[in-house]
């Protein structure tokens, strides 16, 4: 539960939460199971430069782990979602399933290292297996108390408080966000789709690539809020422009996007005002301190 709320799971719905490192646990859940989801990680790509130790421990470890029981477990289908960290810095965007992965990071780094130890296994095991890339997925349910990632629901939380937004470097970095909704469509398919097994597929839009300037704007006009962001030094290793082809997903899957970014960030400021903004949590500790560190979070300053 590092990244969500407990209070999101619905009324009636069979829920177990077990920890993805204990290898028995996932065996006595995957008994008699046909399809695995495994969307576990820390997916914190940022902060994995300065707590590596635990991102990738609670990225590539969990994932051995969780792969093993499914095959142990004789699990048909495995669905690993996976991230658009595996790219890193290409020469072009948007960044298309056929690119060599250069990932600049540690998360990125245990994320590609866990499709590779995917591949292996099931091809070795006779287990079909999909590679799904979501990437910059916003939504209402998400998780807004966060200083450490989810770059829309901080920005909402802040000015829902009155404060100004922080932003990283020059503002510049250009991303696509992908509303939830969007994601789950595409990635249901995965389970029984025959022409997907065994691919590298993107899901999300590429239709409006903007930079976080650009992202405060939208969110400052949806929330009639006088911008005036707070600068600071950018993150070592972040890339500065980053956005998937969704080609591949449209050709194999039909995928459309039904949101755009303005609908899906007014959806997610109405629902964290209903909610209640909130007081941010730092509930990680840094384990590289040091000059590069960003003071965001050595000064607390969300």
């Amino acid at each position: 539960m590092i990244g969500g709320y407990l209070d999101n799971v619905p009324d009636g719905v069979e829920f177990h939460q077990y920890d993805c490192q204990y290898l028995n646990s996932m065996k006595k859940i995957m008994k008699d199971v046909d399809t695995v989801y495994h969307c576990a990680a820390t997916a914190y790509e940022g902060l994995s430069v300065f707590a590596p130790h635990l991102i990738t421990q609670n990225t590539f470890q969990i994932t051995s782990t969780v792969i093993t029981a499914a095959i142990s477990s004789n699990v048909r289908r495995f669905v690993y979602c996976s991230s658009m960290a595996r790219y890193g810095e290409q020469p072009t965007v948007p960044f298309t399933e056929d690119m060599l992965p250069h990932p600049q990071d540690p998360y990125g780094i245990a994320k590609l290292a866990g499709e590779h130890l995917l591949k292996n296994l099931s091809e070795v095991h006779g287990m079909e297996y999909v590679i799904a890339v979501p990437h910059n997925i916003i939504g209402t349910r998400q998780k807004y108390d966060d200083p450490y990632r989810n770059v829309a629901s901080i920005m909402i939380n802040l000015m829902l408080q009155g404060r100004q937004p922080i932003i990283y470097g020059d503002g510049e970095q250009k991303r696509c966000f992908s509303f939830v909704g969007d994601d789950i469509q595409i990635l249901e398919k995965l389970i029984t789709a025959p022409n997907v097994v065994g691919e590298v597929i993107n899901i999300g839009p590429d239709e409006e690539f903007v930079s976080i300037n650009e992202l405060a704007k939208v969110v400052a006009k949806i929330l009639n809020f006088k911008l005036d962001p707070i600068y600071v030094p950018g993150r070592p290793q972040e890339v500065k422009l980053a956005t998937c082809s969704a080609e591949k997903a449209r050709k194999l899957l039909g995928y459309k996007t039904e949101y755009t970014l303005e609908r899906g960030l007014t959806e997610m400021a109405e629902w964290i005002q209903e909610k209640g903004p909130k007081k941010f949590r730092y509930t990680f500790d840094i384990e590289i301190v040091n000059k590069k560190t960003p003071k965001t979070w050595t000064e607390k300053m969300f």
